[in-house]
């Protein structure tokens, strides 16, 4: 029996790094001789709570080693701080590499490095250790299929969409449906980020395959696409092997997240509204208002996790409010009349929420990974996207799965914390009534797809297979 040892090299961000050490899980679990290295970047000062070591499995095939810190330039906004991070990074990748290669031995030889969807200058070190380099994407099969149709239009059209994104409705090969333009997200509409779109969609056509954070039952067309249509089949090989999600991560104490499992304890099944946009996600004072006024006029039952907009930007990590400037931004009187049908927190443990009976529906930023755990829990979404790939999320979801109701579909912020327009009231809840609909067709697609989704990864799932195709290749680099 051959060993082989895998280095993964996640983003810095906890959504990245949560699905990836459950992909590092997967992988040993199926595969006792595989030994996995995962080397953590953090930005300077994160805010974000830490991944508690104890949560991981107690096992000597999965380490993690926290790479130095390293300082970057002040007041760099997310995009540029994650690229300077990366570059400051590999001298220390190298020599921990390098370090790993010295115990050949005893763990086997370095067989496979895997990069985030973000990482992919980190192919480059793959190369000079002379392995194979894949790619960890934490976003949809039909996504990835976009983008790498965007991309090569724009080589076959000398470098210019714009006659492409003129059109109102796109021919995508990894969507059924036509995508409307405006369900694009901003880098590729938006001239001034076209380098960032060319390096991140050329980064993801130089590994030597693609693991995704998906599965073939949920995204059939997409993934079947990358088999049949001819400007998908001679990429990078595709993996499927989702939905790796954490249910009992434990991070740092989270405070105040046990007052709410209770009080949703005490709440009919399925009867409340949970609205949380992320990570990165937050609103200006006059959209929170009519947040406020739309929970209010529905008389839903709810918990609301608001966060406060940085001083700095959209681009950088909202904090929680205090409770003396929740009053004063809140509609007057708005906590004292909903104390008794709603709760409003800071950040909160999504996926412990999710789970719970007393959710019936969810108000989401369209994030992969939120999609992906709210369907493995059978909740289905109201989407409201706000940045990123949210839009083109949101269109999937609403449009092409049939798994969620329409809040808005175009709603954006752009980078630097600019909303397109405001949401008003009357929109806002109409989606949180529909969203709790007890018979309708969504809520059913989502029940029979969160049971797929428990399946997927057993034995005779579409993700088992392409798991062990997976690892079959890895262990052929031996």
């Amino acid at each position: 029996m051959k060993k082989a040892q895998v280095v993964i090299i996640p983003h810095p961000g906890l959504s990245h790094l949560v699905s990836t050490l459950e992909f590092a899980k997967l992988l040993i679990n199926r595969h006792n001789r595989l030994r996995i290295t995962v080397l953590v970047t953090k930005f300077p000062n994160n805010t974000e709570p830490n991944v508690n070591a104890a949560s991981l499995p107690i096992s000597d095939s999965l380490y993690l080693i926290n790479l130095p810190e390293t300082s970057l330039p002040p007041n760099m906004d997310r995009r540029s701080a994650v690229n300077a991070l990366l570059e400051a990074q590999k001298p220390n990748v190298k020599q921990s590499v390098s370090n790993l290669t010295a115990e050949e031995d005893q763990h086997g030889p370095l067989a496979a490095f895997v990069v985030d969807m973000f990482g992919t200058t980190m192919v480059d070190i793959a190369k000079e250790f002379s392995v194979p380099a894949l790619v960890f994407f934490t976003s949809s099969v039909a996504f990835l299929g976009l983008m790498f149709h965007l991309h090569t239009l724009f080589e076959r059209d000398n470098g210019d969409l714009t006659r492409f994104l003129q059109q109102n409705e796109l021919a995508i090969p990894s969507f059924n449906n036509f995508v409307p333009s405006n369900s694009l997200p901003s880098f590729v509409l938006h001239k001034e980020w076209e380098s960032f779109f060319i390096n991140y969609a050329s980064g993801l056509k130089k590994p030597n395959g693609i693991i995704i954070n998906s599965f073939e039952e949920l995204e059939s067309h997409a993934v079947h696409s990358f088999f049949s249509h001819p400007d998908l089949a001679n990429l990078p090989t595709i993996y499927p092997v989702g939905p790796l999600l954490n249910h009992e991560l434990k991070t740092d104490k989270i405070v105040g997240s046990d007052d709410i499992i209770k009080w949703l304890d005490d709440q009919p099944s399925s009867s409340v509204v949970f609205l949380c946009f992320g990570s990165m996600g937050s609103f200006d004072e006059e959209q929170v208002k009519e947040i406020a006024h739309a929970i209010e006029n529905s008389g839903i039952r709810f918990v609301w996790s608001l966060r406060k907009l940085s001083p700095k930007g959209f681009m950088h990590a909202p904090s929680n409010y205090p409770l003396s400037e929740l009053v004063l931004l809140l509609p007057e009187g708005f906590l004292d009349r909903t104390a008794e049908i709603g709760k409003i927190v800071g950040w909160t443990p999504q996926a412990q929420i999710l789970a719970h009976q007393a959710i019936g529906g969810f108000v989401s930023h369209c994030g992969w990974n939120s999609i992906l755990e709210s369907i493995y829990f059978g909740v289905p979404i109201a989407v409201w996207p706000l940045y990123a790939e949210q839009q083109t999320n949101a269109f999937e979801l609403v449009c092409e799965l049939k798994m969620g109701v329409e809040i808005a579909l175009d709603y954006r912020v752009e980078f630097y914390g600019e909303r397109n327009y405001l949401l008003t009231a009357d929109k806002i809840e109409r989606g949180l009534k529909n969203v709790l609909n007890k018979n309708g067709e969504v809520r059913k697609k989502v029940k029979e797809m969160s049971e797929k989704s428990k399946k997927t990864l057993l034995e005779g799932g579409s993700s088992y297979t392409y798991l062990g195709n997976l690892i079959d290749y890895i262990m052929n680099q031996v």
